[in-house]
């Protein structure tokens, strides 16, 4: 009897290792013509590879995401006799992963923020648009604080305080479950706070067009009215061409109605330009109601929009735009 390896190098002619292993392996399943199989499956491997790419992409963040969760838990085993004397515990852990998350910025996506003069230096509410994921809110915090030493809070929604191993990540930085009594709280503590009236609605179902998709949401407003601070508008340019979703899909947004939880695939990933602007401040008025600061706030973001988004977002031309090589203006 003849082996497999004996039989590739057997005739007058030698077998590639391809051509080998193709014998190989129709001779060890009995599948005739496995060749042409393997053509097809090959054929497949290449028609759906790109597919694949843009689903996995976005998992960077989430890898970036638990590395930032990860270096926490060392940073706290390190520090733990500093953790009970210290008010400022996670004050080096901050700058750390404000470090690492600006540096991806840089790197993925040329990272710029504009306008950063216009926060004031005490308390402000930061009202910003929601994309698809929260990244360039986190790249703006980081160069805030890298910058400008200052820091900004931020309300998230209450899933993501239910995400696993996400505790440590929101505590360090001081992540708020959003009720308008401890925003107020924290506005008048000093702190510079952030929160996208839009939220996770906003994030799935928001699409190239920019539409602000805030519904009869103004308890933002509210807050800055009781905290007596004024409200900052702030759009992240092309955040929308990085990740997309598949929120067109009725379907799926008639699930998330239901059940309330953000299960709408997200694809891309892509190293398109991100620039942050920040707006104008709009000044507290004790004249104004919650329905007109949030009007007046909406209207804002859309001039930020309008200015510096080329409507409808478009994914090649934002990644053309990684190489421009001077900054844009404010």
């Amino acid at each position: 009897m003849i082996s497999g390896n004996e039989s590739c190098t057997a005739g007058l002619m030698p077998m590639s290792y391809l051509t080998c292993l193709t014998y190989i392996l129709g001779e060890w399943t009995g599948v005739e013509h496995i060749e042409d199989y393997l053509s097809y499956a090959v054929y497949l491997l290449w028609v759906f590879l790109p597919l694949a790419i843009v689903f996995i992409l976005p998992g960077g963040l989430v890898v970036l995401f638990y590395t930032s969760i990860l270096l926490l838990h060392i940073y706290k085993r390190k520090n733990e006799l500093k953790e009970a004397y210290s008010n400022d515990f996670w004050d080096g852990a901050k700058q750390m992963l404000a470090t690492l998350w600006d540096a991806h910025g840089r790197i993925w996506h040329g990272y710029e923020l504009h306008g950063a003069r216009n926060i004031p230096e005490g308390p402000g509410l930061v009202v910003f648009y929601h994309g698809a994921t929260p990244a360039d809110y986190i790249y703006f915090m980081a160069r805030l604080l890298i910058q400008k030493k200052r820091y900004c809070h931020v309300v998230a929604d209450h899933f993501v305080f239910r995400l696993p191993g996400f505790k440590i990540l929101l505590d360090a930085h001081g992540v708020l479950h959003g009720p308008k009594e401890e925003c107020v709280s924290a506005l008048k503590k000093g702190c510079l706070l952030a929160i996208a009236p839009g939220g996770v609605r906003e994030a799935l179902f928001s699409d190239e067009m920019y539409t602000i998709v805030w519904g009869n949401r103004k308890g933002f407003a509210q807050v800055a009215i009781d905290a007596k601070v004024p409200i900052i508008p702030m759009f992240t340019q092309n955040v929308r061409e990085g990740v997309r979703t598949l929120g067109g899909i009725k379907i799926l947004r008639s699930l998330y109605e239901r059940i309330r939880l953000p299960i709408v695939p997200v694809y891309g990933g892509f190293p398109v330009k991100l620039r942050t602007f920040i707006g104008e401040p709009i000044p507290y008025e004790p004249s104004l109601t919650a329905d007109e600061l949030t009007a007046k706030t909406k209207a804002a973001l859309e001039a930020l929009i309008e200015k510096h988004q080329k409507i409808p977002g478009n994914i090649f031309r934002a990644l053309m735009e990684r190489f421009q090589t001077h900054e844009k203006d404010d």
